[in-house]
């Protein structure tokens, strides 16, 4: 499967999707989430119908987000729950120390995602 690299900008976070590795990184805010997460979505759905490395890691360190970010965030935890089973995968939430709500955000997807294994890690300052 080919990877898929999206630099950052100001209100994205930069996103690197491998087999075996996707990685979520910087602020997302953008003016239309799901337009812009629409080749994420679609590249996740078809790794994870195909042949999934197992297991898959599935790094987040999303320092700000909007409420349809959230929904967006929620909506790809749903199918990473939907594929629990076939594949392990490894989920961390990375926040930083002095932001409490992107440490409550990692501690809401734990509890509405009890089947997943999501780690709350905090990033080094």
């Amino acid at each position: 499967m080919t990877p898929l690299h999206i630099e950052s900008t100001k209100t994205t976070p930069e996103i690197s999707l491998e087999p075996s590795k996707l990685s979520f990184v910087g602020k997302s805010y953008p003016e239309n989430t799901f337009e812009f997460y629409a080749k994420v979505k679609e590249w996740i759905d078809e790794y994870f119908s195909g042949s999934p490395t197992d297991p898959t890691e599935v790094h987040f360190e999303i320092i700000y987000f909007n409420s349809s970010s959230s929904k967006l965030f929620f909506d790809l935890f749903d199918v990473f729950e939907s594929n629990n089973e076939n594949v392990q995968i490894n989920i961390a939430w990375c926040y930083d120390p002095e932001n409490s709500s992107a440490m409550e955000a990692g501690e809401d997807f734990i509890e509405d995602f009890p089947d997943l294994n999501i780690k709350l890690k905090e990033k080094a300052v």
